[in-house]
């Protein structure tokens, strides 16, 4: 997924200053160098540590905004190295890769407060996008709270940060473990319009307003939850959404969206619909149920 918005372009502006400052732990020698490129060409600047001692010692002597783990460790060593970096560097932004994860670590990782957990195989530009926003987003807080958690429900409490809402439909997505990656893809693109729509127009990008989302595995389905803390709307009245379109006339909500002063879109509800099985509102309109049959 690449991401984009304000933050991606003041990243590349004419400042000598690196967009990111990140370490390399221990990666294999094809993943380190397709990831240094892919750093470069964002402007970041990286370093190589050996291992965990040596991105200890490193971490001392330079500031470094992300660290990238090796991803041939397991997840309870990078918990652990984890508090440690914590230790020298508190604001440090920690990006986990993995061979493979258990839901129990993914929850583990986002009790700690990791930036972003990615299991193999690795897509180097996407990492590499990731390790972007999180040294140009240093200063804000990780916005992620976990509110409950086992292995078939995880409920979170996050700020209205289209990043946040990035991060949160990755760790997610993690967990769809046994969904092939196909439909586990389409399922998250349906999740992704949702949760946007949600921190979009119920809380309109506001930092200190509340999105609350819940991840939830059943026998013979996976329900995803949204809960924004604005005033909610009517299915059948949305002019500017793809819902509303006369069969004769699919694009008129575009002219509706310029009108509004919207950016382009208005397509995510009428995607998610094709998507999961069931689509929920409740009767204000700012709660919502992805229900997805597995069986």
């Amino acid at each position: 997924m690449t991401l984009a918005g304000p933050a991606s372009t003041a990243a590349k502006s004419d400042s000598k200053e690196p967009a990111s400052r990140v370490l390399l732990i221990g990666t294999e020698p094809r993943l380190r160098k397709t990831l240094e490129a892919a750093l470069e060409s964002r402007s970041c600047l990286s370093r190589y540590a050996a291992g965990s001692a040596d991105s200890l010692r490193r971490l001392r002597l330079d500031p470094y905004d992300v660290v990238i783990t090796d991803p041939a460790t397991g997840i309870d060593e990078d918990m652990a190295l984890l508090a440690e970096l914590r230790g020298i560097r508190p604001g440090v932004r920690v990006i986990v890769l993995a061979p493979e994860s258990t839901p129990e670590e993914i929850i583990a990782a986002l009790r700690a407060r990791v930036f972003m957990l990615k299991n193999a195989p690795f897509d180097a530009e996407e990492i590499a996008d990731y390790a972007l926003q999180a040294g140009v987003e240093a200063a804000s807080p990780l916005g992620i709270e976990v509110l409950s958690a086992n292995r078939d429900w995880v409920s979170l409490r996050m700020n209205s940060h289209r990043l946040t809402a990035e991060r949160v439909v990755e760790f997610f997505s993690e967990l769809q473990t046994r969904l092939a990656q196909g439909p586990r893809k389409q399922l998250m693109m349906a999740f992704r319009e949702i949760l946007m729509n949600a921190i979009e127009h119920g809380a309109e990008f506001h930092p200190s307003k509340l999105v609350e989302v819940t991840a939830i595995h059943t026998q013979r389905a996976i329900v995803f939850y949204v809960h924004d803390p604005g005033t909610g709307f009517r299915l059948d009245n949305l002019p500017h959404s793809a819902l509303s379109n006369p069969p004769d006339a699919p694009l008129a909500h575009i002219e509706s969206r310029e009108a509004m002063g919207m950016r382009p879109g208005g397509f995510g509800i009428l995607l998610a619909k094709g998507i999961v099985n069931e689509l929920i509102y409740n009767d204000v309109g700012n709660e919502v149920l992805l229900i997805k049959h597995t069986a």
